[in-house]
């Protein structure tokens, strides 16, 4: 049987071209979204490259949903071998006219949300020596000028709940390693082409961060690197 990578947040770029990688690979591919029409089209643009993927609609808020999920994957396919959270939401971008929904959305979708995931998928992951694999972002750092962007640009509760996740990363790095369960996180630090934030100059490859990601799934040495291309 395959080993199988669980695709949490499906779009355009990163999940996309991390789907390539790991079908071309021999991974059985499960990507999740919210919409259908997110997943169909993520599905037909593979099968142009010959990976065959499989759609599964979820609300990666929710823990309950997170849980279905993770069983309907094993389910279809044996087992997870590899999460890959991509996932996220972009939340309040006006911290002073935030109601407390619009904060906890994003950190729901980014924090509990992969935590969910992986406890659902631990036995899994445990059995066959898996991984984890988080899509991070610059946002997480703690600087004042990312701050500043951050407020500029409306990004505060996205700001937020990347900063959580990053240290959430290295928390289950720390949890998970001794287990025999590779956690590792590519920080982006620009704007992916072809993404949903690419207005037109946009100046990451999404290939090229899928090779990263697979280059840490391989070498399993290093639980957080800054990808800026």
């Amino acid at each position: 049987m395959a080993d199988t990578i669980l695709i949490c947040g499906v779009g355009p770029g990163i999940s996309s071209a991390v789907a390539r990688k790991f079908g071309q690979a021999g991974f059985s591919v499960a990507l999740v979204a919210r919409t259908e029409s997110a997943l169909e089209h993520a599905v037909a643009e593979l099968a142009k490259d010959g990976i065959s993927a499989t759609a599964f609609a979820a609300d990666v808020r929710n823990s309950n949903a997170i849980a279905g999920l993770v069983q309907r994957v094993r389910e279809s396919f044996g087992g997870v071998s590899v999460i890959h959270w991509n996932a996220y939401a972009l939340g309040a971008g006006d911290l002073l006219k935030a109601s407390v929904d619009d904060v906890r959305q994003p950190f729901d979708v980014a924090v509990t949300g992969l935590l969910s995931a992986v406890q659902a998928a631990y036995e899994d992951l445990k059995q066959q020596r898996g991984a984890v694999l988080v899509t991070g972002g610059a946002l997480a750092f703690y600087d004042a000028s990312v701050d500043a962007f951050a407020t500029k640009w409306k990004l505060a509760s996205l700001a937020i709940s990347k900063s959580a996740q990053h240290k959430l990363v290295g928390l289950l790095s720390q949890t998970l390693v001794p287990e025999g369960i590779y956690v590792g996180e590519v920080v982006v630090k620009g704007t992916v082409k072809g993404s949903a934030f690419d207005t037109g100059g946009g100046n990451l490859e999404a290939g090229a961060i899928a090779e990263k990601f697979w280059e840490l799934y391989s070498k399993r040495d290093i639980v957080s690197v800054t990808y800026d291309g």
